[in-house]
Order: structure tokens, then C-alpha cells, then sequence
């Protein structure tokens, strides 16, 4: 989980929310993925997306197979979908997603019974740390676009 945080500050860093996410078989890394939704115009752009495509890249298979995914931040219904079609066995995040979360919170689709394959799942795994590193992210997003509005209102002409 701390290598997804890694990954996560590396989206921070390109101005994307910060969500990291890594996919491991036994204890090899196969795939990471961090969000770049906005970096690439791409809303399926999200971490576990580029977490699965990179997977399947380097084990040339679409079918990840007793892989785990470590994820910041709970899946979305999007990506639960993705996880359940590349046959991911274990789902393991950090923060809660109250909003769009597909993993417990708002859905649970990923152990939903009337799919093929259901996904175990552990959450909340440094989930503190993560939850304060989206936090952090968002109240500086927020100063930011404020100030931003009081200096176009302060260069605006009357």
C-alpha cells in the first residue's frame, strides 16, 4: 500500500487526484497505475485501470489470475467492473469513498453473488494516511481555485 501512496503523489504531482494503485502475483509487482484522468482527457484513466492494462501487458494476458490490487482509495463502479472481468482475486484499499465507492461503501459490486467472479476484499489499510493524502490534495485544490477567483475578480474591469 505505501508503493500506491507513492504512486498517488505521483498523480498529485501532475495535477491528477491522487490515487495509486499496484497489482501484484505472489510477490511481484505486474502492474501500477496512477490517475490521469486529466493529463490524458480520459475519464477510464483511473489507477487501477493503468494498474490492470500495464498487468496485462507484462503477463500478456487479459486474465489476471490470483493477482491482488492495492489501491489508495476504494474502486469505483468502473473499475470494480474492470477488476471482475480481468479475474483480479483480491482487492485490498486504503480510504473509504463515500461518494462513488463500489467496494462496501455505496456498492458492493465486486462480491456481488449474481456475477461469475466475486473479488475478497480488505479495506481500510492505511486507510488514515490515504484519506489524509486525497484530503490534503483537495483543500489545496480548493485554496488554490479561490485565490485564483479573487485575482481575476481583483483584475476584472468595473
Amino acid at each position: 500500500m505505501r508503493h500506491a501512496m507513492t504512486l498517488a503523489a505521483k498523480a498529485e504531482g501532475m495535477g491528477e487526484i491522487p490515487v495509486g494503485a499496484v497489482l501484484v502475483l505472489g510477490d511481484q509487482i505486474v502492474g501500477e497505475g496512477w490517475n490521469r484522468s486529466i493529463t490524458s482527457h480520459d475519464a477510464c484513466a483511473h489507477a487501477e485501470i493503468m494498474a490492470i492494462r500495464a498487468a496485462g501487458e507484462h503477463l500478456q494476458n487479459y486474465r489476471l489470475l490470483d493477482t491482488v490490487l492495492y489501491v489508495t482509495l476504494e474502486p469505483c463502479c468502473m473499475c470494480a467492473g474492470a477488476l471482475i472481468h480481468s479475474r483480479v482475486k483480491r482487492v485490498v484499499y486504503g480510504a473509504t469513498d463515500l461518494k462513488t465507492g463500489a467496494a462496501g461503501s455505496v456498492f458492493n459490486i465486486l462480491q456481488d453473488e449474481r456475477h461469475n467472479h466475486r473479488i475478497a476484499l480488505q479495506a481500510g489499510v492505511l486507510a488514515e494516511a490515504c484519506s489524509a493524502q486525497l484530503s490534503a490534495f483537495f483543500k489545496r485544490r480548493r485554496a488554490e481555485q479561490k485565490a485564483a477567483k479573487v485575482h481575476q475578480s481583483s483584475h476584472s474591469e468595473p
